[in-house]
């Protein structure tokens, strides 16, 4: 806190206390004490704001043995009795100041889901509650900037590079698309995936970050750590933290994702969006970095939850030997092919052993050693094939390859 002015620090702690005060429930239930039963009825079934879905005019209608159309203007007349409530502003006046400091600190646009979500987490202070209850509070903000903030923010869902997001109105975000194009083009040029603070300290060298650097270097308070909390992987959030505007693209490009283990790359990438088994089979195993057997795979893609879809172990084990990227290295055990594991019987993988060695004679320990980094077996599954005499001989305590004529 060194070179932080007093007023700063008094900035900082009227910001904290807003983002403290945000409570989306009790703004709506404010709100709708205004209106009257029925027009709370029909707000809150047709923007699912009691967590059963969006409903239809027709369903509404029915419900209130009403016309489609004047479910329609009963909602319509209800958004606009709201929009000019004469103490509006005393009802969403600091979710108001809170959007706006957090769009500001993202570089005035975020992706809507990700905004929604930081804006979920202020809401309910960081407790743990149910998705059902997270949805519910996500609708609940949707419709208060949508309806009755849509003065100062906009919520787009036009633009060539960006998802559906929200932004502040007026901001001029051209260099944000100037950048995200560029950011589009490294990541297919590379062909490869990213994890984030690698991907982000490579744009700070991208030309269009360099030329709008002060654009790209907004001073921020607000802590949004809370919201990089991961199953699979873990972020960097005090890194991420000083680049939110840099994270922020990362969120809101079409064109890019961020796979279920961290890794950034091209959204139809079947690393980044696996469509097959066996793509999630080698995701799998890319992540878990050690041979795995193939029924804890089929457990573990089906904990994770890529989609619908159910892992079945009889069809992850005959993935695993059509496929030649995957070896068997121990029983109903897997690796890839890639790590240096060999296919083949213990003595096909010490016979290989001998081939690559320069030295013509080798000692148990040695084998051992070299053959365990190939395939997982005991160490007496080895000594064993060691003493098979058509294949090696013994001298001096050591053992050689034979030769065949």
């Amino acid at each position: 806190m060194g070179n932080v002015s007093i007023l700063d620090q008094i900035i900082d702690t009227q910001k904290a206390e807003e983002i403290a005060r945000l409570d989306a429930v009790e703004i709506i239930d404010n709100l709708f004490s205004e209106l009257s039963k029925r027009e709370r009825d029909v707000i809150i079934r047709r923007y699912g704001l009691h967590g059963n879905g969006k409903e239809t005019l027709e369903s509404i209608g029915a419900a209130h043995e009403l016309t489609r159309e004047r479910i329609r203007q009963i909602e319509s007349s209800s958004v606009r009795k709201l929009q000019q409530l004469k103490n509006l502003d005393k009802y969403i006046n600091n979710l108001k100041k809170v959007i706006y400091q957090l769009l500001e600190e993202h570089g005035g646009l975020m992706e809507k889901e990700y905004m929604l979500e930081t804006l979920v987490g202020f809401s309910i202070n960081g407790f743990k509650v149910e998705s059902e209850n997270k949805a519910i509070h996500k609708n609940y903000l949707n419709f208060l900037i949508t309806k009755l903030l849509h003065k100062e923010f906009e919520e787009g869902s036009s633009s060539k590079h960006f998802k559906e997001s929200y932004r502040l109105k007026f901001k001029e975000i051209d260099h944000l698309q100037e950048l995200a194009e560029q950011l589009i083009e490294h990541i297919k040029e590379s062909k490869r995936v990213f994890k984030t603070d690698e991907l982000i300290k490579k744009i700070i060298e991208f030309e269009s970050y360099i030329k709008n650097k002060e654009k790209f270097s907004i001073p921020g308070s607000i802590d949004i750590s809370w919201t990089l909390n991961r199953d699979l992987f873990e972020e960097d959030a005090e890194f991420i933290n000083k680049h939110k505007i840099l994270y922020s693209i990362l969120r809101a490009v079409k064109k890019i994702e961020q796979n279920k283990f961290g890794d950034w790359g091209i959204h139809n990438w079947r690393e980044i969006k696996p469509k097959t088994i066996n793509d999630k089979i080698y995701l799998i195993f890319k992540s878990h970095k050690k041979p795995m057997h193939f029924v804890e795979i089929a457990d573990r893609i089906n904990k994770i939850g890529f989609d619908a879809k159910k892992a079945n172990p009889a069809t992850v084990h005959n993935e695993l030997i059509l496929d030649g990227k995957y070896v068997l290295v121990g029983r109903g055990l897997y690796g890839l092919k890639e790590w240096g594991y060999k296919n083949g019987t213990v003595v096909n993988v010490i016979e290989e052993i001998f081939n690559e060695s320069e030295k013509e004679l080798l000692t148990r320990d040695e084998i051992v050693e070299k053959v365990l980094a190939k395939r997982m077996v005991k160490k007496a599954t080895i000594i064993l094939a060691l003493m098979n005499k058509d294949k090696f001989a013994k001298e001096d305590g050591k053992y050689r390859l034979i030769k065949s004529i």
